[in-house]
């Protein structure tokens, strides 16, 4: 692939890819560490001191505490999603290939396809992430709701 130059349309089409490729690397680090803070958050009425208004007592309360934890379920998913989309790599096979324009047509086949992964990834990600942002709200409500009647 180095013995002769390639194109300025190829360069330029791989730059391309390179600049989507971080582009993506930073939205997938951005919601892995958003869904570490959520589910910290979520863990909140579990590891709250007693008397918070969420704090939650496994023994009296298993419902809720139940129903927390459910709420942590879809995040979790979430982060294996992001994780999975950041493992992802351009790998491809060059067996049976000859010549460059065949081996850069593959490289370029295969950049394509793990950045198309891994928006498909980051797109699952945040409806994970969303519901469980959700479940979480929906269970804090009904905390307070239950504690204030």
């Amino acid at each position: 692939m180095r013995g002769d130059p390639p194109d300025p349309g190829f360069i330029a089409d791989l730059e391309f890819l390179e600049n989507r490729d971080l582009d993506l690397s930073v939205r997938l680090g951005a919601m892995l560490g958003f869904n570490a803070l959520m589910i910290t958050i979520g863990t909140h009425p579990i590891s709250a001191s007693p008397g918070a208004p969420l704090a939650l007592d496994a023994h009296s309360q298993p419902l809720f505490v139940l129903a927390s934890l459910a709420g942590l379920a879809p995040l979790i998913v979430s982060c294996a999603l992001a994780l999975r989309a950041m493992l992802l790599g351009e790998e491809f096979d060059a067996e049976g290939l000859e010549g460059d324009a065949a081996l850069r047509q593959r490289l370029f086949a295969s950049f394509v396809h793990s950045i198309d992964a891994q928006a498909h990834y980051l797109r699952l990600a945040i409806r994970w992430t969303i519901a469980g942002g959700g479940l979480t709200l929906l269970v804090w409500v009904s905390i307070l709701t239950a504690k204030m009647i």
